[in-house]
């Protein structure tokens, strides 16, 4: 982006090529780290971790509705991306503690730009869903 067009978002200053080819698109990191935020729990997941490190009970008992199976599934691709750690402490039965990465902290400024968007359309986007 050239410093003349300062206000336009990276994305749409961004050159696209007409049609995006498919391949293209799954390839794109945005589109990878939307696929990992916009799922049902890793948003929720990330916050909570923002705020202290989490055992894997204490996380289970924070978030009404997840499974155990959900909760070790999405706590493995989070540590897969980078954006958490599991720490195994020899303790009888061993203790695991989650807790972000600095990776996963940068994100959380990201996400909360998102949430206050959100927060501040929610309204219109129900009246235009309704209407």
């Amino acid at each position: 982006m050239s410093d003349t067009h300062t206000d336009v978002p990276s994305m749409l200053a961004t050159e696209l090529p007409s049609p995006v080819p498919a391949a293209e698109h799954e390839a794109c990191p945005v589109t990878d780290v939307l696929r990992r935020v916009g799922d049902k729990w890793s948003v929720l997941l990330l916050v909570l971790l923002g705020r202290h490190p989490y055992h894997f009970n204490e996380l289970h008992r924070a978030i009404e509705g997840i499974s155990q199976r959900m909760l070790t599934r999405t706590l493995r691709s989070l540590e897969t991306d980078g954006l958490i750690t599991r720490t195994v402490f020899p303790t009888l039965p061993p203790t695991v503690e989650y807790a972000l990465t600095p990776l996963g902290r940068s994100l959380l400024r990201p996400l909360s730009a998102l949430a206050d968007w959100a927060v501040v359309h929610g309204d219109e986007i129900t009246a235009a869903r309704s209407g």
